[in-house]
C-alpha cells in the first residue's frame, strides 16, 4: 500500500514540477519567476522526502532539510535584493 501511495505522490509531484517549470519560463515578471523557483525547491524537498520514506534510508531526510534551508535563505536574499531596488522588468 505504501508503494502505491509513493508512486502516486511521485506522479503528482512530477506534474507540479512541470507546471512550475512552465511558470518559471513564462513568468511575465521577475517576482513570478522567483516564486516558481521557490516552488521548485519545495517540490524537490518533497521528492527527496518521499524517496526517503520509499527506500527507508533516513539520511535523505537530512539532505531534504539542508535543501529546504538553502532554498529559504535564497528566497530571503533574493527578496532583499529586489527590495533594495535590483533590476526589475515590471
Amino acid at each position: 500500500m505504501v508503494e502505491i501511495a509513493a508512486y502516486l505522490v511521485f506522479a503528482m509531484l512530477s506534474v507540479a514540477l512541470v507546471l512550475a517549470l512552465i511558470r518559471l519560463m513564462k513568468g511575465p515578471m521577475l517576482p513570478n519567476r522567483v516564486v516558481a523557483l521557490e516552488l521548485i525547491a519545495s517540490l524537490l524537498v518533497g521528492f527527496i522526502a518521499v524517496y526517503a520514506i520509499h527506500t527507508g534510508v533516513d539520511d535523505f531526510i537530512d539532505v531534504a532539510i539542508v535543501l529546504a534551508l538553502l532554498a529559504f535563505m535564497a528566497a530571503v536574499g533574493f527578496a532583499r535584493y529586489l527590495e533594495k531596488g535590483g533590476p526589475r522588468d515590471d
